[in-house]
């Protein structure tokens, strides 16, 4: 994985969750029966348009964008597909899978959401690496510092480089 120890230990934790035992297996298998067997309940609404639209099924649809998993993937390929599909969600509000792909470059692993967060404080990809004293921002953001405070202090490094 990439040098983050919170991320290894959510990849862990999410593997240990999902982990399939003969109890759960036996526990799906009976619900699965049972629900089966339940009546079905038409759904409420007008009944002039259930009669026009029939019985109509939900469509499938992809959470995830195919191409923010295959570019996950190539980076993470240990990690289990739910996880990957539902991290790309996330990362599909952050903007193009290029961009995505500047925030992993940067530092930041395809499984950590908190790019958001940093995007929406006003850092960049390319502010990651920067150094604010003896620490990078990243190292700072790892470290708790708030995304705000960082931005502050770039703000304040660019306006007295400037000066």
């Amino acid at each position: 994985m990439l040098d983050d120890p919170g991320v290894d230990a959510l990849v862990r934790q999410w593997t240990a969750e999902r982990a399939q035992d003969a109890d759960a297996d036996e526990a799906h298998r009976i619900a699965s029966e049972w629900l089966a067997d339940a009546p079905i309940i038409a759904a409420p609404g007008i009944p002039g348009q259930r009669a026009r639209a029939g019985a109509s099924r939900w469509a499938a649809v992809e959470a995830a964008d195919p191409r923010y998993i295959s570019a996950m993937r190539k980076r993470l390929p240990d990690v289990p597909h739910d996880l990957l599909a539902a991290a790309a969600g996330w990362w599909q509000m952050v903007g193009g899978v290029a961009e995505a792909e500047e925030w992993w470059d940067a530092g930041m692993s395809p499984l950590d959401q908190r790019a958001l967060d940093y995007r929406a404080a006003g850092l960049a990809p390319s502010d990651l690496a920067r150094r604010l004293g003896p620490l990078t921002v990243l190292e700072h953001l790892r470290r708790g510092s708030a995304p705000a405070w960082c931005v502050a202090r770039l703000q304040r490094q660019r306006r007295d480089g400037a000066a």
